[in-house]
């Protein structure tokens, strides 16, 4: 491994804001695609995608905009939001997309918390912002046609008449002509604001810079070679999507197949099209590939190497069926970036990509890439444990702490908590929550909120949110270990595990939520004798449900709340528990 010292000064010489690199690859390779829209089959060169932003930058400056306001994108056109970013960008205003799914006070607050100078979105979302017009505090809105990026895009009336609001049509802003102005950029000025999804309390707009954003991306893109495609289907309202893909790829000059979200049944026609080598396969979007029916060609795809989070304990399974040379796996959070890595050689020297049509960095370099980068290599036959992570991220000091930020020895489960060893690595703050600030940060460590813990060769494991836990019988039962046990089985394509309060004393049971593989048939008996053959009696469900699909988000996460709440609604629970 290099010094961690050689290593940040290897960060500064790629450069040190996204934006610097837009325009550099719009100078050295103006033609090169640099976004492949694969909703409308749209190609745009890196220039392109400059000139398009930078119009829109200049129509923003009509409106007032400048360096330090925020510009809400409320879109669920992921070539809008790019468009959006790097406008924004150009006038030194800060990036803050919002959840395009959500509505009602859910929308308004995140809206009204980030304060928008703009909001920029489209006429999809007239409904939902005409119910929550009177609330919000908005002096421009700028309106995307809709089905931007096609040839025949439709119109940009929002249809949103505020007397304090001025809607400004897409085209229109564009004909004004005013000029940008040279605004400097430092690695150190806020650049995003992301929304994370609130657990105990309203959702938190984490405040990133620019350096942030540089080092959250530098160990991915360091395992890149020179020419891939990486293919994104992840929403741009989250880091997954925006940094670890789309940002990764601009800072390599690559090509990024641009989605606007996961299709179980359409993803490898997409893959194909685009000629995608990396992804990431988040959470259910394992399972749902693993359920369609086997072909003798599922090796016949570009990809070699695919992120899973978290690390599905089918990987190498998945890895040899689809051919995935490499599964890469760790720690990803928006307040602390990129804590641990590893990556999983799953077939040696041997080839799961068919070699034909091979095109990421050599193999033996890319192994020699991530242990130069502080990650580490593992054979993908060998034993791995549940939520293993690897080793930390050179850059981020780590613990795992107690209740009172005492470390914790090998093997003891606690919070796992970083400190950066490099300045701007870690979040600057949470928007408008000063106490919440200092109390994730206190003791001068940021604490994530999740619980792991440290092995004795030094590697880290994910144990669960820490109020991942459930207090079962006097043992604490982790919902990944529940879920990762019964997603073993071959009918079940996906699992949940809430906590329920118990039948007896004052700790919890457990409820599952059990989504079948197409065409498969359970009984309740017959998962409870699979449940009594493969786990402890205490982790065993006392309740369990057949649901026809989990309810995600579109990042492919559950939306354990819902469950949680139809399922004491059922059980008549008091309001409280």
């Amino acid at each position: 491994m290099m010094e961690r010292s050689d290593l940040f000064e290897h960060l500064l010489e790629e450069g040190d804001i996204a934006l610097h690199k837009l325009d550099e690859w719009a100078g050295e390779t103006p033609d090169k695609t640099f976004i492949y829209y694969g909703e409308t089959g749209l190609g745009l060169s890196f220039a392109e995608v400059r000139q398009r932003s930078d119009a829109l930058a200049a129509g923003l400056a009509s409106l007032g905009v400048a360096k330090g306001d925020r510009v809400s994108v409320l879109s669920s056109n992921s070539l809008v939001a790019t468009i959006s970013m790097f406008a924004a960008w150009r006038l030194g205003a800060l990036y803050a997309p919002h959840n395009f799914n959500l509505r009602g006070q859910l929308l308004s607050y995140q809206i009204n918390d980030t304060g928008p100078a703009v909001l920029i979105t489209d006429p999809s979302f007239e409904e939902p912002l005409s119910e929550i017009g009177d609330g919000l505090d908005l002096d421009h809105i700028v309106v995307f046609p809709e089905g931007y990026g096609s040839q025949s895009p439709g119109n940009e009336d929002l249809g949103v008449a505020w007397k304090r609001t001025a809607c400004h049509p897409l085209s229109r802003l564009l004909e004004n002509g005013t000029a940008i102005p040279d605004v400097p950029l430092d690695p150190h000025d806020p650049a995003t604001i992301i929304y994370t999804s609130g657990t105990t309390g309203p959702a938190k707009g984490v405040v990133l810079g620019h350096r942030w954003i540089n080092q959250y991306s530098f160990p991915l893109r360091n395992m890149d070679g020179d020419d891939e495609v990486l293919y994104c289907d992840l929403p741009l309202y989250h880091v997954g999507g925006v940094y670890a893909l789309l940002i990764r790829a601009l800072w390599k000059g690559n090509t990024v197949g641009l989605w606007n979200r996961f299709s179980p049944n359409d993803f490898w026609n997409r893959i194909a099209s685009c000629g995608a080598t990396s992804c990431i396969l988040m959470d259910v979007m394992v399972p749902w590939l693993m359920g369609a029916p086997a072909r003798p060609d599922d090796r016949a795809n570009t990809l070699y190497k695919v992120h899973m989070q978290p690390l599905a304990a089918s990987h190498h399974e998945v890895a040899r069926r689809f051919g995935f040379d490499f599964v890469s796996c760790g720690f990803g959070q928006t307040e602390s970036g990129c804590g641990f890595l590893a990556i999983i050689d799953q077939f040696g020297d041997e080839h799961g990509t068919p070699p034909e049509l091979y095109r990421g960095m050599p193999k033996q370099a890319l192994r020699e890439r991530i242990e130069y980068l502080g990650g580490m290599v593992v054979e993908g036959t060998g034993l791995i444990p549940k939520g293993f992570m690897g080793l930390a991220n050179p850059f981020l000091e780590v613990a795992i702490m107690d209740d009172n930020d005492n470390p914790l020895p090998v093997g003891e489960v606690g919070q796992i908590a970083f400190r950066p060893r490099t300045p701007g690595g870690i979040m600057q703050q949470y928007l408008n929550k000063p106490d919440a600030t200092l109390k994730a940060w206190r003791n001068l460590w940021f604490h994530t909120g999740d619980a792991g813990v440290r092995d004795a060769d030094g590697t880290y494991r994910f144990v669960d949110r820490i109020g991942g836990y459930f207090r079962v019988r006097g043992e604490n039962v982790s919902s990944f270990e529940v879920e990762s046990v019964l997603n073993t089985h071959p009918k079940i394509r996906a699992v949940a595990a809430v906590p329920v309060p118990a039948r007896v004393g004052s700790e919890d049971d457990i409820a599952v939520f059990v989504e079948l593989s197409d065409d498969q048939d359970m009984s309740e008996p017959e998962l409870r004798a699979y449940a009594e053959k493969q786990m402890p009696k205490y982790m065993q469900p006392a309740y369990v449900r057949f649901i026809e699909a989990l309810p995600i988000t579109p990042t492919n996460k559950v939306q354990k709340y819902l469950l949680k709440k139809s399922i004491l609604e059922e059980l008549d629970v008091p309001r409280g528990h």
